[in-house]
């Protein structure tokens, strides 16, 4: 399952009236003159290329490796990034997506908005796990039962993390692979925004 690109819009959409307007970085801003220890948080701020957020497939530490298709600069227009990845027989697939928010508490409401989409969809509740703030996972059948779906959901600063991971109808994939690649996503952010 595949958790449809409106769906998520909907879930950021629905997010922006309880927690603010989305927003992130503006090109509009002034630009900032670098100093010699100039980060990539501020090449990010500065360009708007969230892309650099983004886990590498070597990241992916499974037993087949993991190819990465092209990323996407704010997909559906909305500011963040998104990539996914595939094994090698396209069983298995995990696709990224990191939305930037206004500020840590939009983050929030849009974690607590695709809790209750996914729960729905999956028919599954929201289980805690130790990825980023407030990381849950909900795990099921997609609702035609031909994939098993887990989603990874959490928030870092002011990004919300939607990470799907799709494989077999018959196999979930294990949590401590989702925790694993979800926690190396959490790294990559701190990094690239300094929070």
């Amino acid at each position: 399952m595949r958790i449809s690109h409106p769906v998520i819009a909907g879930v950021i959409a629905a997010s922006t009236l309880t927690g603010g307007s989305v927003a992130g970085c503006s090109s509009h801003s002034k630009p900032s003159t670098p100093t010699s220890g100039s980060t990539t948080s501020m090449h990010v701020a500065q360009q708007g290329d969230y892309t650099q957020l983004l886990i590498k497939a070597s990241d992916i530490n499974a037993p087949e490796p993991f190819t990465a298709g092209p990323p996407v600069n704010n997909p559906n227009g909305q500011q963040g990034a998104q990539i996914t990845f595939t094994d090698q027989d396209k069983a298995h697939t995990i696709i990224d997506t990191i939305q930037i928010m206004l500020d840590p508490a939009a983050a929030a409401n849009a974690l607590d908005s695709a809790k209750a989409v996914h729960h729905e969809a999956l028919l599954a509740k929201p289980l805690g796990v130790d990825v980023g703030v407030d990381g849950a996972t909900i795990s099921g059948p997609s609702p035609d039962h031909s994939k098993g779906v887990t989603m990874l959901l959490f928030t870092e600063g002011k990004a919300f993390v939607t990470m799907e991971f799709d494989g077999p109808s018959y196999a979930l994939a294990p949590p401590e692979f989702v925790a694993d690649v979800g926690r190396k996503q959490d790294e990559a952010i701190k990094k690239g925004l300094g929070s």
